[in-house]
């Protein structure tokens, strides 16, 4: 059966990025590549995990992990990841502002969702086909998913480093438990947590 999952790389105290986040500083001022060294530094030491971020059948994010506009869209605008984003199928975008769908190479096809958590998840399960879906992030789209407990499988990559400020996982999502599933594991960089989580 088909799951809601999140992969979300934080530091020991809970923030995803700093603040300031911004065109020249996408994840945030004092954070730079410390949350995501393991990726880029010892990709052969977990394979397993990377491949997991970009397994789903569709992908949900918010408006502030696609870019970093407000208001209405910069149409020149297509993400930070190039002409050939990583997510290799349909992502759903949760918005204020409506936009037409933006496809770019590699079989990644970005939908503008205006109509709430909800309505992007219905949308994103039927997209993937019954394969998972993902909710890619940031830190704020993850905690009312979270809030809504509608996720099923949460998965942590936990940075040796402190932040303290910045955009936190966990804040504003009420109370409730997180089962383990599985064995951590990981490196010096990186340890690799994940969760059920169980509202009360």
């Amino acid at each position: 059966m088909s799951k809601v999952t999140s992969d979300m790389s934080l530091s020991l105290d809970g923030f995803t990025a700093g603040p300031g986040q911004s065109l020249d500083l996408p994840i945030g001022e004092g954070v730079g590549e410390s949350l995501h060294r393991w990726m880029f530094e010892e990709p052969e030491l977990h394979a397993e995990a990377i491949a997991a971020i970009t397994a789903a059948g569709a992908f949900i994010m918010g408006r502030n992990m696609f870019g970093p506009g407000r208001g209405e869209w910069d149409l020149g605008w297509q993400g930070w990841w190039g002409e050939e984003p990583p997510y290799h199928g349909p992502v759903f975008v949760l918005t204020h502002h409506a936009r037409e769908p933006l496809e770019m190479k590699g079989g990644t096809t970005f939908h503008f969702v205006t109509d709430g958590i909800e309505a992007a998840l219905e949308r994103a399960r039927e997209a993937a086909g019954g394969r998972d879906v993902s909710i890619a992030g940031g830190a704020h789209t993850v905690n009312q998913y979270l809030a809504a407990g509608l996720i099923d499988e949460l998965r942590l990559h936990v940075a040796p480093v402190v932040l303290g400020r910045g955009e936190r996982l966990l804040a504003g999502v009420g109370a409730f438990d997180l089962e383990p599933v599985g064995t951590p594991s990981g490196s010096a960089l990186i340890t690799h947590l994940t969760y059920r989580p169980e509202k009360g």
